[in-house]
């Protein structure tokens, strides 16, 4: 039975993120404030403007970046520490990694953080738009204009150029390495299979890629940017290259706006411009609804562990913990 804990958080408040740090319900909101859930709520105010937010690998912290140009780290607790400072910038980019790595990322620079040092400084000749580590080894990608960068940091390897024209404003690896795929400007997806650097184009977006989610075994790329949620085979030597994608929870007019992949099975929430969400098995599109509509879109959405929870929040400050168990 599907059960809903409604958390209004501020009817003005822009939720970036919501999940959950070491299965503590989360809400991270543009203006900067923390909500966390455990028994009672309770805000901190991290940031004077919030602008990204990632949970760490092993889902102990979450790293968040902010106008004020501060890179922290936030636990369980709601404790948070500063893990750098750059006053007058707006840190606007932020990915997590292994070894708990942290890059962040402002204009054309990009800095990673290794055992809470500074360990490399990358600067590029196009503002950076995207970050993203490799699942293994410290390779970060990162996305500009006219393509996507990979680099190694501390190694000394040699930089990696993968090329495409136009706006790349978004980037993330596949759970295995093998490919790197990048949202655009324009309302399309291209990847890489990097063993041969060979191109996959996923076009034919009526809206641009705002929100994607793997499948647990990297099996399924769910993307939003559509009236349904488009979900991308990646199964294979090709990955999606000459297979039609997916088109899972079709809803008329309304816009998917949000995705996120069970961490157990081969099921994706799917969020919708008008608060709506579906719970929808990807094998055979078979559909649960978790929640009728809202204020507003929905802009995030995260699992706990387990799979039996599922934390989202909206553009007009709703937020909620869903219990599908």
């Amino acid at each position: 039975m599907v059960t809903i804990a409604n958390i209004d958080l501020d009817e003005h408040a822009f939720v970036e993120w919501a999940g959950f740090v070491d299965d503590v319900p989360m809400f991270a909101t543009a203006d900067g404030d923390l909500i966390r859930i455990e028994g009672e709520q309770t805000v901190f105010n991290i940031h004077d403007g919030l602008l990204c937010a990632a949970l760490s690998e092993d889902r102990r912290y979450l790293l968040t970046g902010g106008e004020d140009g501060k890179v922290c780290r936030v636990d369980a607790a709601g404790s948070s520490s500063v893990l750098a400072e750059q006053p007058g910038d707006w840190i606007d980019l932020i990915a997590a990694g292994p070894r708990e790595a942290v890059a962040f990322a402002c204009g054309r620079e990009a800095r990673v953080i290794v055992d809470s040092e500074i360990a490399a400084k990358i600067t590029l000749e196009r503002t950076i738009e995207g970050l993203a580590f490799a699942p293994k080894g410290l390779r970060l990608a990162l996305a500009r204009y006219d393509g996507v960068e990979l680099h190694w940091v501390n190694s000394g390897g040699s930089m990696q150029f993968l090329e495409w024209k136009g706006a790349h404003t978004g980037v993330f690896f596949s759970p295995d390495g093998k490919y790197v795929v990048s949202t655009m400007q324009e309302n399309a997806l291209h990847g890489w299979r990097l063993k041969d650097a060979r191109h996959m184009r996923m076009q034919g977006y009526p809206s641009k890629v705002k929100s994607t989610s793997w499948s647990p075994k990297g099996k399924w790329l769910a993307t939003s940017g559509a009236p349904a949620s488009i979900v991308w085979p990646f199964s294979g030597k090709d990955g999606p290259m000459g297979k039609a994608p997916k088109e899972l929870g079709s809803m008329g007019k309304l816009q998917v706006t949000c995705v996120s992949c069970h961490p157990g099975v081969d099921v994706v929430a799917i969020g919708y411009s008008n608060g709506m969400i579906l719970f929808v098995k990807i094998d055979d599109g078979q559909e649960v609804a978790l929640r009728s509509e809202g204020r507003g879109p929905i802009t995030s959405m995260g699992w706990n562990k387990s799979g039996h929870l599922l934390a989202f929040g909206s553009e007009q400050g709703e937020g909620g913990i869903i219990d599908v168990s």
